[in-house]
């Protein structure tokens, strides 16, 4: 696959908003526009699949120019050899399931040199749907009707797979349903994806790459756990502070129902869902759950304690807090202190201390 990187750089103006991006993607993985409502997410996937014309505009996927304003270059939207998922589904109500793959089949773009078909038998099998395909669409609960519309966008054989918030019109229950699928499409799928959402759960389960955009500007772009290490753009936005954890299974105590995630800095213990060993997994720490201490804590409830080193001591939103970079051989947690606290301890950059972390959540 060509592995030229994405990039798309425009300007848009409208009453009372401004969008200006100059940003580059990698062509591969998914890349997430993160930002609350307003931010210009939908606009820029708008522009990128030519639904919206920005002005001053360069969009080039792989390479090839979708739209250079400099050279008089704008492909149409139905000219470009990309899927589009929708918030809401939109199926044809009159097809079933196979019909509305079918339609979706017979539009689909030629194979590309050094790029794979990607066939509807493929779209069928990654997400589940062989059970599905006699059912009308009138027929299938929210999760089921948001997998077929992805299948449909992949059975055009796109060169891009664009999603916005696909999971947004979803119930709780059904967007956990949806989301092992698109972690399936992630490590599967040989074609990058960009991904639209305002839910941090998302993001940080699902992204490669993360793109924070503000008022119509980028405020961060980059590999998710290196924009999760900067917390500016996070705070600014009011979100929870989050840190990444990467590790691998390293095995389970049986006896007390846990798993152990191994990383660099040492391993974390939680409940045992049934991951297998050596499976790489994701695991979202809140900067609230995570507290310090200058020796090694004995006699304390909170297993998941590692050594790190403090990295910056920076003021929070609130006051009353801050917020402590701590590097754990070379993963970055957060940690949410009381200003109160940081003097006491005299917490300055460079000083060794431990991490106790008291809850995490496993996002895949």
């Amino acid at each position: 696959m060509n592995a030229m990187p994405h990039r798309i750089a425009l300007q848009m103006h409208k009453p009372g908003f401004q969008l200006d991006v100059d940003v580059q993607l990698p062509a591969q993985g998914i890349s997430v526009l993160y930002g609350p409502s307003g931010s210009g997410k939908t606009t820029l996937l708008r522009c990128i699949t030519g639904l919206e014309r920005a002005s001053h505009a360069t969009v080039q996927i792989q390479g090839e120019a979708w739209q250079d304003d400099a050279q008089g270059v704008f492909v149409p939207t139905w000219k470009r050899p990309l899927g589009y998922v929708f918030q809401e589904a939109s199926l044809f109500a009159h097809l079933d399931v196979a019909g509305n793959l079918e339609f979706a089949r017979r539009r689909a773009t030629p194979p590309r040199q050094g790029s794979p078909l990607l066939t509807t038998e493929f779209a069928v099998r990654t997400l589940g749907l062989e059970h599905l395909l006699h059912r009308r669409t009138t027929e299938l609960s929210g999760g089921e009707r948001q997998r077929v519309a992805i299948a449909r966008a992949l059975a055009t054989n796109p060169q891009l797979l664009l999603l916005d918030e696909p999971l947004a019109s979803l119930d709780e229950a059904r967007r956990h349903e949806v989301l092992p699928w698109l972690e399936r499409l992630r490590d599967e799928l040989q074609i990058p994806m960009v991904y639209v959402s305002h839910a941090a759960d998302e993001v940080i389960r699902l992204a490669d790459t993360l793109v924070v955009l503000e008022r119509g500007r980028v405020q961060a772009c980059g590999p998710l756990q290196e924009v999760l290490a900067r917390t500016e753009p996070l705070i600014r936005m009011g979100g929870d502070v989050s840190s990444l954890v990467v590790g691998q299974v390293a095995g389970h105590d049986d006896a007390w129902h846990l798993t152990e995630v191994r990383f660099d800095a040492g391993s974390f213990w939680l409940p045992d869902t049934g991951l297998s060993a050596g499976q790489t997994v994701r695991l979202r720490v809140l900067a609230r759950d995570v507290s310090i201490a200058t020796r090694l804590p004995a006699d304390v409830s909170i297993q998941n304690v590692v050594p790190c080193q403090v990295l910056a001591v920076r003021a929070d939103q609130h006051p009353a807090q801050a917020l402590v970079q701590l590097d754990c051989a070379g993963t970055v947690l957060w940690a949410r202190l009381t200003c109160r606290a940081v003097e006491q301890l005299a917490l300055h950059p460079g000083q060794s201390v431990w991490a106790q972390v008291k809850a995490m959540a496993l996002v895949r």
